[in-house]
């Protein structure tokens, strides 16, 4: 058995992530070959096959796989942790900083704020990724993410939590509407997302008067767009809808209008950097601000 080159550890972390050569040499920006070329090399230093085929043509991690992987992991995270040290090592807000949320968070309440954060810090460059999935901050593919709902043991075990703020939903048409706003259909989420406590509310209530959904996306951004289409009506996050021009707030039956925590998450080995730091503050404060401006009916 030979040493194997630490360099390989990451094509065996891609292929192990997305399970194919083609999918791991675009993660990687490389050609698949170059991917199974290096494993192989992995492989033969370790005297060990690390991955084997699953019923779909998936590259599947074996046992020494799944350990190799672990230990990859841990590695990235380290020499993660040192860059951000290394860059950090001025004491001031200089570098990226990785920003992950809904995409109506990122879109309606972030983007707009991000004036006053970058003219004060010139030296911070801010990523901000509006991603419906959870993106893995021990995998650094973020530096802070935001949640709406609280983290599971799991996650929490892993990560520092924090709920910054709540979400409260009302129902909202556009103002040129003719006519009363309840005539209009409900607007509502695709199957996939009906689990949403907010979809849930809107469920019931179609349920209660007999309605019918008119239209089903899968993201709130969608509904934004099409209530302000004067499409229809939904539940939209009142930080975001009471400050769109054109859309105002109805009253419907239902009973009591969901909410939904805030929760900010990052790795423990950012948290005491000055670019973490500031970042972090920046969104509590933009949180903080459109709450008081947008008070519950």
């Amino acid at each position: 058995m030979h040493a194997p080159d630490w360099n390989d550890l990451r094509y065996v972390l891609a292929l192990a992530r997305e399970r194919s050569y083609a999918a791991a040499g675009r993660r990687l920006g490389i050609d698949p070959t170059t991917v199974a070329r290096r494993l192989h090399a992995i492989e033969t230093a370790l005297a060990v096959r690390l991955f084997e085929r699953g019923p779909q043509g998936e590259m599947r991690p074996n046992q020494a796989g799944e350990l190799v992987t672990k230990r990859a992991e841990t590695i990235e995270a380290e020499i993660g942790g040192l860059s951000a040290a290394v860059q950090d090592a001025s004491g001031s807000a200089n570098g990226t900083v990785r920003v992950t949320a809904v995409p109506i968070l990122i879109n309606r309440v972030f983007i707009p704020a991000a004036h006053e954060l970058i003219a004060d810090h010139p030296g911070l460059r801010l990523e901000l990724v509006a991603e419906s999935r959870d993106l893995s901050l021990s995998r650094r593919e973020a530096d802070i993410a935001l949640r709406l709902a609280r983290p599971g043991d799991e996650t929490a075990s892993h990560v520092l939590a924090k709920r910054i703020g709540t979400i409260t939903y009302a129902a909202y048409a556009r103002k040129q509407h003719k006519g009363r706003a309840t005539d209009l259909p409900w607007l509502t989420y695709e199957e996939g997302m009906r689990h949403l406590p907010h979809a849930r509310w809107i469920d019931r209530a179609m349920q209660q008067n007999g309605d019918r959904s008119a239209i089903a996306v899968n993201d709130a951004e969608g509904l934004l767009q099409a209530v302000h289409a004067g499409l229809g009506i939904s539940l939209l996050p009142c930080i975001v809808a009471d400050h769109v021009s054109g859309l105002a707030r109805i009253a419907v039956d239902g009973g009591r209008l969901p909410e939904r925590e805030i929760w900010l998450m990052t790795h423990p080995d950012l948290r005491h950097l000055a670019r973490i730091a500031t970042v972090i503050d920046w969104i509590e404060r933009t949180i903080m601000k459109l709450e008081r401006m947008s008070i519950p009916d």
